[in-house]
């Protein structure tokens, strides 16, 4: 647990560097998007992951989809996983093309 809670806040601090270091999404704008996340489950692993993805992206798309499995202001693409087992139970890195509506 400890580990995952690290890596989340690492993971989280870099993403708002990022996004306040003008590398925004503008208007009608695709990107791509890669991250890595870890848990006791493949699920848990691949819902770390989405949670990078859309924390790089724009915080308040990560709190809405949080809340609400929606990001109104972004289409969250289909998502790409490589996992594993190893470590706390799984390891997965992926990837989304994300675009700003």
């Amino acid at each position: 647990m400890r580990t995952i809670i690290r890596r989340s806040a690492i993971l989280a601090v870099c993403a708002g560097l990022i996004a306040g270091s003008g590398f925004a999404a503008t208007a009608a704008e695709c990107f791509m998007k890669a991250g890595k996340g870890t848990a006791g489950t493949l699920e848990g692993a691949k819902f770390q992951v989405d949670e990078v993805l859309l924390q790089a992206t724009d915080w308040g798309a990560w709190a809405e989809w949080m809340a609400s499995g929606k990001t109104t202001g972004y289409d969250f693409g289909k998502r790409k996983y490589k996992c594993k087992q190893g470590g706390l139970g799984y390891e997965c890195t992926g990837q989304a093309k994300i675009c700003k509506k």
